[in-house]
């Protein structure tokens, strides 16, 4: 069946068919517009965990997302689809996450001589299968988008994407990305780790193409990312959550705000979201949760304003970490049906 046909054939009014692809449509990767690589991984996470999860997570919820939205009304006939999920690397996380702690252990001075050698070992061989996971990536995202995709990645912790930015810095010349984190996320091999979730910004900047960082809904930051800040003069911007608020208290209207972030971005951006950029009560799974962030409204609203102004090339969204019940995958889930709105207008 073509996927004009499918599109006549479907019912975007019945329930979501959890037999079918993600949010219940019909389409394959090679029909639909939009194609989401998923990117089961946590292996540097260093506080909670179950972003690996993430993926799937997102998947299970989605199919009680109702398909119209006024914003975006005719987004599922342009066809969403989510990759094969890569279970070989999700197994390789957990395998290289039991390897991580033996590093933490070593961090904190708890281990012995003997114990020090295998954390040194276990170490070395991370990062280099963290450096064989973004090739992966780099190359599956870029799959699909020789093939005329638009692309997004569902992560996994927030170190995955650095491949996806690769890909796109090998087909733009210059390109910007709208950040919202809790973190600004540019340590320098933290923890021993190079490509740390807690590095992804700082290992970005690595990428010449990258024009600018504008770090959004920001909580948390330390001594030496607030020095890289600093030495990458105009490269990175950051709009604190508290000056937000700040800034709303004293008259200043989210819109205004927006503006003011959107015209730091040039004409190309990619969207790095990190579901912990909201209020954790939105996410309260995730592995950093930080008071304070975006509701739900001002970051759709943000990122339906950056649609009208900007051309946007792709997006991440990471972080999400399932619980007990399916309310932070259900949040990613629509998060993700939004994020999928604004890349394909």
């Amino acid at each position: 069946m073509s996927k004009a046909s499918k599109i006549k054939a479907f019912d975007p009014n019945s329930p979501g068919d959890p037999d079918a692809q993600l949010y219940g449509l019909p389409f394959t990767c090679e029909e639909a517009d939009i194609v989401l690589v998923p990117v089961p991984w946590e292996v540097t996470t260093s506080y909670g965990g179950g972003t690996s999860r993430g993926p799937a997570a997102i998947r299970d919820a989605s199919f009680q997302v109702d398909l119209f939205h006024p914003e975006f009304p005719k987004l599922w006939k342009r066809g969403i689809a989510m990759d094969e999920m890569p279970d070989d690397l999700r197994k390789q996380s957990d395998h290289l996450k039991k390897e991580a702690a033996l590093v933490m252990d070593a961090l904190v001075g708890t281990v012995n001589a003997k114990q020090q050698a295998k954390a040194a070992a276990a170490l070395e061989l991370i990062n280099a299968e963290c450096a064989v996971m973004n090739k992966w990536v780099e190359q599956r995202c870029g799959y699909w988008m020789d093939q005329g995709k638009l692309v997004g990645l569902v992560g996994g912790d927030h170190s995955t994407p650095l491949g996806l930015f690769r890909a796109q810095a090998k087909r733009h010349k210059r390109f910007g990305i709208l950040h919202v984190d809790a973190h600004l996320d540019l340590r320098i091999v933290y923890e021993g780790f190079t490509y740390s979730h807690a590095s992804i910004m700082h290992n970005a900047l690595g990428i010449p193409q990258l024009e600018r960082i504008v770090s959004v809904a920001i909580r948390d930051f330390c001594t030496q990312e607030n020095d890289v800040f600093l030495a990458a003069k105009d490269r990175v911007r950051i709009v604190r959550s508290a000056d937000v608020r700040a800034m709303q208290y004293e008259g200043s209207t989210w819109r205004e705000q927006c503006e003011l972030i959107i015209a730091a971005l040039p004409e190309k951006v990619h969207i790095s979201f990190d579901i912990d950029g909201l209020d954790p009560t939105l996410c309260p799974h995730t592995g950093t949760p930080v008071p304070g962030g975006l509701q739900f409204e001002e970051a759709t609203y943000l990122l339906s304003l950056l649609a009208k102004r900007r051309t946007i090339i792709g997006f991440d969204l990471v972080e999400v970490a399932p619980g007990k019940d399916e309310w932070d995958a259900n949040v990613g889930a629509r998060l993700l049906w939004h994020l999928c709105g604004v890349l394909a207008k």
